[in-house]
């Protein structure tokens, strides 16, 4: 693909990703670009490290997912490394993975037995917010260019920033629904029990905090609880 028709694909990109109404289809749509978009990329993910482990964030086939649950069994990886921020660096890519890989000795062999021959990744983040890693994947050894960096960078950078905007929409949406929640409860426990606001909610915070619950479980079990038994 040409530059100017990368470019294109880019704004075209940037709109579909903010119209997705997910996080996750934010970030399937995201691995789902890298395929279409990116010559010699194949399957596409994203992994993420959380308390030490490999999370598969998205995948756009089974190759990706195993890939990153080796990554995770073995404790070695590029895009586990990338994920994790264990190099510094923001960037990899693999030209041939049948040629000796030294850093990841083990994953590499594993990796061949998949079927993979090339990988290149970019780290995802927004100022110092990281997502992730975007991981690209080849059948055939030098599936990707340097030019690739380049390439990778823009969609990563395009794919950042509709993730922030993801993630801020749900985050908004997700208080909305709780303080929605906790309201009805509220409800229910001033009828049942003739209770003023302050003590209905006062209920609901010494349940959440003696029980070790978020406030918005406890709603929902006293919003779901058949009359009589709250």
């Amino acid at each position: 693909m040409e530059w100017r028709e990368y470019a294109e694909a880019m704004a075209r990109l940037a709109r579909d990703l903010l119209e997705q109404d997910s996080v996750q289809a934010t970030l399937d749509a995201i691995s789902a670009a890298a395929v279409e978009l990116v010559e010699g990329c194949e399957f596409a993910g994203i992994l993420a490290v959380r308390k030490g482990k490999a999370v598969t964030l998205s995948a756009t086939h089974d190759i990706v997912r195993e890939s990153d649950r080796l990554q995770g069994e073995l404790g070695e990886g590029p895009c586990f490394d990338l994920a994790r921020r264990r190099s510094g660096d923001r960037v990899y890519r693999i030209p041939d993975m049948t040629a000796p890989q030294p850093h990841w000795e083990r994953f590499a062999s594993s990796a061949r037995d998949l079927g993979v021959s090339s990988m290149t990744g970019v780290l995802l983040y927004t100022d110092q917010e990281d997502f992730g890693a975007l991981n690209l994947y080849g059948s055939r050894p030098g599936a990707f260019g340097e030019e690739i960096e380049t390439a990778g960078w823009l969609l990563a950078s395009h794919a950042a920033v509709a993730l922030a905007s993801a993630r801020t929409i749900d985050q908004l949406e997700h208080g909305l629904e709780s303080r929605h929640a906790i309201g009805e409860a509220m409800g229910i426990l001033r009828e049942r029990h003739g209770l003023s606001e302050e003590d209905a909610f006062n209920v609901m915070r010494r349940i959440s905090q003696e029980h070790n619950v978020k406030l918005r479980d406890i709603a929902e079990r006293v919003r779901d609880a058949p009359p009589g038994t709250v």
